[in-house]
């Protein structure tokens, strides 16, 4: 992640980031680089591994992305949020690989002239992302077992189709 400065992120039509990656993920520092002094809202969202679902201690979670086409999606999604909300820059990062509580699994950040923007953006590229992006998690609980968590299935007969159905997803 090295954007030089937030007019960069002019020249890439509002998308500042958009990719899956192993890296850390660091709310701070994608703050420092959203906006432009006609942005009056700025937000970064973080999404953080929980130590507990559905009643049961989690320990882990585990993430494997489709990654050749993850990114594509992650830029379609920025770009459709950017179109309909009037945010000026988006960016969208999320993370794969072992994760633990509370290790931020995601990361959106947002820069608009006003909050309602900025928010409808932010909560449009989640929303999207949970529903189309080619992710898999599978959670590790306390007592020794693990389960993969529905999400995205991919169309039928395509690559991620095929690493679904090994994962036991449906």
């Amino acid at each position: 992640m090295n954007i030089e400065s937030p007019g960069a992120a002019k020249s890439l039509a509002g998308v500042l980031l958009a990719e899956v990656t192993d890296e850390e993920l660091r709310g701070g520092d994608l703050l420092r680089q959203l906006g432009s002094l006609s942005d009056g809202a700025v937000l970064v969202f973080e999404g953080r591994v929980r130590d507990h679902n559905t009643g049961r201690a989690v320990v882990c979670l585990h993430y494997d992305a489709y990654r050749e086409m993850a990114d594509d999606v992650l830029r379609e999604i920025a770009s459709e949020a950017l179109r309909t909300t009037g945010a000026s820059v988006i960016a969208v990062r999320h993370r794969v690989g072992s994760l633990e509580p509370p290790d931020v699994s995601l990361l959106v950040g947002v820069a608009a002239a006003h909050r309602g923007p900025a928010y409808a953006a932010s909560t449009y590229v989640i929303e999207e992302l949970k529903r189309r992006l080619p992710l898999w998690k599978r959670e590790e609980y306390s007592d020794g077992s693990s389960r993969w968590l529905g999400g995205h299935t991919p169309p039928a007969g395509g690559r991620g189709a095929e690493r679904a159905s090994e994962r036991g997803v449906e």
